[in-house]
């Protein structure tokens, strides 16, 4: 069993969705694993992780807009805004999304849906540089 572990930084815009599947698929190719396992976690507390439709950017504007009603920024309960008023509003989105993704590997390739890809999602205002763990188990 071989195991690789990568350590990626994407820089974000700022909110909304980023396919990082590529990313992913280059660390995949240097581990040389044909049929195993793929975990990628997100090192921060206000970015998060999902797997979902990656061809018809509509998707991903419907998620942040329903993402943005369920947790407002303007909202006067919140006390934690060290970072700004985006801050504690960063935190709760990542808290309902999901900070790891594991895929499986089928014939050294993620074993994604056709329309399915990883996107890392920025929950803050201002872009920032995200490190992202890899971690590929497998023979």
């Amino acid at each position: 069993m071989r195991q690789h572990q990568q350590t990626l930084t994407v820089r974000t815009e700022g909110k909304g969705l980023q396919d990082i599947t590529g990313l992913v698929r280059e660390v995949l190719d240097v581990a040389d694993v044909s049929l195993g396992t793929c975990t990628v976690f997100v090192l921060h507390a206000s970015a998060s992780l999902v797997i979902q439709e990656n061809a018809d950017p509509s998707v991903q504007r419907d998620l942040e807009s329903f993402l943005a009603r369920l947790v407002p920024e303007d909202d006067s309960v919140y006390t934690h805004d060290a970072e700004g008023p985006d801050d504690m509003p960063s935190h709760i989105r990542a808290a309902l999304t999901l900070t790891s993704v594991t895929i499986p590997i089928l014939d050294g390739e993620l074993r994604l849906g056709p329309w399915q890809g990883i996107q890392l999602w920025e929950h803050r205002r201002h872009g920032k540089a995200r490190k992202i763990a890899v971690h590929v188990v497998g023979d």
